[in-house]
């Protein structure tokens, strides 16, 4: 057996351990790559951020030649271990990507673990949790598409996020309390790698900015800065909650997004092509995707109160557009109509409106309830 051939097999022996048979940074399953100045076992995805690492070393397990010294160092080490060196003082409110995550976030949360060693202490005071984040982001003007660089200013004290037109204008032109922030990562919709979506509630409709920085360091900064913020004020809020139980309520992804067509409340108008936002409870719907304000918003409650999402269109409903295939929620004051264009979205669509109807609402969500039935 060649040296090579046998400093294969034992590393798909040092795979089979535990921990080491997801990447150690994203979580992707398989991963066919290892670092060995780190000794951790990483996907496809993540051994390109690790290659521009200073003194990144990283190698394909069944491809690269490896030395002697490199597969004992793999050996003693992994990913379990090197998680508790790296990982072992990570805050609640730091945003841990997964493999379904962009790259602006992988990329900044490996350089924060390796690069900058920012989680390896307990009680180290981290950037994010300055009591003031000040500086510059480019933002989506509102009518026009154009992005221009405005100031933001986010305040733990204030529990807020204003943002000014000018550096050094005295009065802010949106004051957004960060309770009512949720904020994701949209490259591909804002067309920038470090595109980022703030969604808020502004007099109980909901707003969009869109915003971008030139430095991925800095927009995902931002972003950990808004969560340590939240997270300050849930405890504040509920002084008895578990990290667990908060962190569910600090910003998150969007359970789905895409476009369907529906029909107005008399249900005799034409189906009209809309992007629709799933977040969860609460279904928006806007003309375009990159629209400041939605059009209209469903709140998805529990099942046990009226709620209810089926295939199909009720009898005597046709759509006269091209998409066939139809999707029924009914809610305790109407009936929602949709088509999508096929099979599989409709099914992915009412997967993931029946995942909300069957959670058990929290309080807060039962006063969401009563808002939208105040407001419709």
């Amino acid at each position: 057996m060649s040296p090579n051939e046998r400093a294969a097999r034992a590393l798909k022996e040092i795979l089979q351990r535990p921990g080491n048979d997801t990447c150690a940074d994203c979580g992707a399953p398989d991963p066919e790559w290892g670092s060995c100045s780190l000794g951790i076992f990483i996907c496809l995805a993540c051994s390109g951020i690790h290659r521009n690492i200073p003194d990144g070393k990283v190698k394909s397990l069944t491809l690269s030649r490896w030395e002697d010294q490199e597969v004992e160092f793999m050996a003693e080490t992994g990913n379990i271990l090197m998680k508790r060196r790296y990982e072992a003082a990570v805050p609640v409110y730091y945003y841990k990507p997964s493999h379904r995550d962009c790259q602006v976030l992988r990329e900044q949360w490996i350089r924060a673990k390796y690069e900058r060693k920012e989680f390896m202490e307990a009680g180290k005071k981290l950037i994010y949790e300055d009591d003031t984040r000040d500086g510059m982001l480019m933002k989506m003007g509102r009518d026009n598409g154009q992005f221009l660089s405005r100031r933001f200013v986010l305040s733990e004290r204030e529990g807020t996020l204003k943002y000014y037109t000018k550096y050094d204008a005295k009065e802010p032109k949106a004051v957004v309390k960060v309770d009512t922030i949720n904020a994701a990562f949209q490259p591909e919709k804002i067309g920038n790698p470090n595109g980022l979506q703030i969604t808020y509630l502004k007099d109980y409709s909901t707003r969009n900015m869109f915003l971008y920085h030139d430095s991925g360091k800095e927009i995902v900064d931002w972003l950990n800065s808004i969560r340590a913020v939240q997270l300050h004020y849930l405890k504040v809020a509920f002084p008895g909650a578990s990290d667990a139980e908060l962190m569910p309520k600090l910003t998150r992804s969007f359970l789905k997004e895409g476009y369907m067509e529906k029909t107005g409340p008399r249900q005799t108008e034409g189906f009209k092509k809309r992007w629709f936002t799933l977040d969860h409870r609460r279904l928006m719907y806007f003309k375009d995707p990159l629209n400041a304000f939605a059009k209209g918003e469903v709140f998805l409650g529990h099942r046990d109160h009226g709620y209810s999402a089926s295939p199909g269109l009720p009898a005597g409903i046709h759509c006269n557009g091209t998409w066939q295939h139809g999707i029924t929620i009914v809610t305790p004051e109407r009936s929602f109509l949709f088509t999508c264009e096929t099979e599989n979205d409709q099914a992915d669509w009412l997967k993931r409106f029946n995942d909300v109807i069957s959670t058990v609402m929290s309080p807060q969500e039962y006063s969401m309830e009563a808002l939208f039935k105040h407001r419709h």
